[in-house]
């Protein structure tokens, strides 16, 4: 069954930060779709059994932080 996580992002600063991180978390096995807003400093995460922690590793090796919201 789908699950959406959705997650705060740090130290984005630009449109490039956003792909980087876009492609990050795309990466991550089971994700279908993520979806990341620079204002909001956030992403939501769409797919199946998908790994909170593994996206926020993802993140991290971009450079970037995340914490489950």
């Amino acid at each position: 069954m789908p699950q959406t996580i959705e997650l705060t992002i740090t130290g984005m600063t630009c449109d490039h930060c956003v792909n980087a991180v876009t492609a990050a978390l795309k990466g991550v096995p089971g994700v279908s779709d993520a979806v990341v807003n620079l204002a909001e400093k956030s992403a939501k995460v769409s797919g199946d059994g998908v790994d909170a922690q593994k996206l926020i590793e993802a993140v991290k090796e971009e450079g970037y932080e995340a914490a489950v919201r």
